[in-house]
């Protein structure tokens, strides 16, 4: 079949997907959050017709791209050059650590998307602003009772530095309460103070939905530039208790839904206090958790690739 044939046909037709991470093969790969967040992409643009599987950041080097009608590339930590000659349409999703991306890697693409409503792609090349997502389908308030689990709950490693918002939440009142989940903390906690070096992906709804707060800080280059992190999504979407460093376009997003703090002092203040004084009741918190469900799903963002994949496929016909 030729590829004009492939292209008139394709709005007829499911579509096969490879989504490329950055995260390692193996059980190296099952602790980055990019697979998890791949793997939630891929079911999306299954229940959307389309026929998606998920490879490491070596697949995507791999002959067998050639059989892809559509290749997405999440771009972390790593970058991945699509083939000059190639008959796939190549998209890349900058997630995370946009100051690692090049104008040579954005202009070999055929669309970009950038999880930042803010960010420039360098040498000012074209990106559609698509931002990070959750699955509603187990990130949802159902997943744990309220107030059931951790007072306060911190999942993420140390990237090393001693991250803020655990830094002040030590400082507060409720340091006693704080659980600590991630690798690399016993450089700055003792072994008491760490409850272990990840949750499960398949438990963290019930952290998160269980939780009394949850607390959230960005890379400073990434919470500048827009980039706001994929554990808000989730953590709303569960009705949670949120309190995250300010980032922009965080409020825009979020609303009242999340409590920013602007510094280590003000995280302190806020969990010095009582949570009925600082963050949004119940009833507010279930329709944040309905609004992101609708609004900031994978199956919304599957959408929208869908439709610039045909788009491009169309204009090359």
């Amino acid at each position: 079949m030729s590829l004009f044939e492939r292209i008139r046909g394709s709005r007829s037709r499911a579509l096969r997907w490879t989504i490329v991470t950055s995260a390692p093969k193996g059980e190296a790969g099952e602790q980055w959050g990019d697979t998890w967040f791949a793997r939630d992409l891929a079911d999306a643009l299954e229940r959307a017709g389309q026929r998606a599987k998920v490879v490491a950041r070596a697949g995507g080097a791999s002959d067998k791209r050639s059989q892809d009608d559509v290749v997405v590339v999440l771009r972390g930590l790593r970058d991945v050059v699509p083939p000059p000659d190639r008959e796939a349409v190549w998209m890349l999703w900058v997630i995370s650590h946009p100051e690692l991306v090049t104008e040579g890697e954005v202009r070999g693409y055929d669309a970009v998307f950038a999880a930042s409503t803010s960010w420039r792609a360098p040498g000012d090349v074209e990106v559609t602003p698509l931002l990070q997502a959750t699955a509603p389908r187990r990130f949802q308030p159902q997943a744990a009772p309220p107030d059931s689990g951790a007072p306060v709950i911190f999942v993420g490693s140390t990237r090393g530095e001693f991250r803020p918002a655990v830094r002040g939440a030590l400082r507060s009142s409720r340091a006693n309460e704080l659980q600590v989940y991630g690798v690399g903390w016993e450089e700055f906690l003792s072994a008491e103070q760490i409850s272990g070096e990840f949750v499960p992906n398949e438990s963290l709804p019930a952290a998160y939905a269980g939780a009394g707060i949850i607390l959230n800080d960005h890379h400073r280059d990434m919470a500048e530039a827009g980039f706001l992190s994929n554990r808000l999504f989730d953590a709303v979407a569960c009705g949670a208790r949120v309190l995250s460093d300010r980032a922009t376009g965080l409020r825009e997003v979020f609303g009242a839904a999340v409590v920013v703090f602007d510094d280590e002092d003000a995280l302190v203040r806020v969990l010095d206090q009582p949570v009925a004084e600082v963050f949004a009741d119940h009833d507010a918190r279930m329709e944040s958790a309905r609004r992101v469900a609708t609004e900031h799903s994978f199956d919304a963002r599957a959408a929208v690739l869908i439709e610039r994949a045909h788009q491009v496929r169309e204009q090359v016909g």
